[in-house]
């Protein structure tokens, strides 16, 4: 049986930004001890990550400018679900806005909590397949390089020093887990 949860005494909003809000709560935990938090208060909406594969040996990356650290990065395509979007129309945008494919063949493979001792966002991963060109207008301020890469090399791609996020890391697992077949 798991702990039982601690109790929110108070909540408060201290900063806020265009992006996001933090909230400071106080705690009592059921041994009585009190601490305070810290958390981003999350949207509900959640967000996408989606493995795209033109054929079944090549993934497509994209590389990106992240601001958070002032860096190009090397991931799969991401973004936000809608406000009305279901997850796997979300991911389908994505597609068409970041690399100019729709799929024909969405399958969800896993949902992962991102931060989730600092903010509740959940991400949905899909594998894409049967792939068609479609471009959307995306929301990012230039054109990303799209970059196929082969899942046999994989470990290559693990090296690179630009291919560092977690959640892209999980998804390339995750599909090469979901690929290899179910385990006994």
């Amino acid at each position: 049986m798991g702990k039982k949860l601690p109790t929110i005494d108070d909540r408060k909003v201290i900063a806020k930004s265009k992006l996001f809000s933090i909230e400071e709560i106080e705690l009592t935990f059921s041994n009585g001890v009190k601490r305070q938090y810290e958390r981003m208060q999350g949207g509900t909406r959640g967000a996408v990550m989606i493995v795209a594969m033109p054929d079944p040996e090549t993934v497509l990356l994209v590389r990106e400018y992240c601001a958070g650290t002032h860096t190009y990065e090397l991931g799969f395509p991401k973004g936000l679900i809608d406000p009305g979007e279901s997850p796997d129309i979300a991911a389908n945008r994505e597609l068409k806005e970041e690399i100019g494919f729709g799929s024909n063949q969405l399958k969800e493979i896993q949902n992962v909590a991102m931060a989730p001792g600092f903010f509740a966002a959940n991400m949905n991963i899909f594998i894409a397949t049967d792939l068609y060109e479609e471009r959307l207008e995306g929301d990012e301020p230039e054109e990303l390089d799209v970059i196929p890469w082969k899942l046999s090399e994989y470990k290559s791609l693990l090296a690179q020093p630009d291919f560092n996020e977690a959640r892209s890391i999980a998804a390339l697992m995750l599909v090469k887990d979901y690929l290899s077949g179910p385990n006994e």
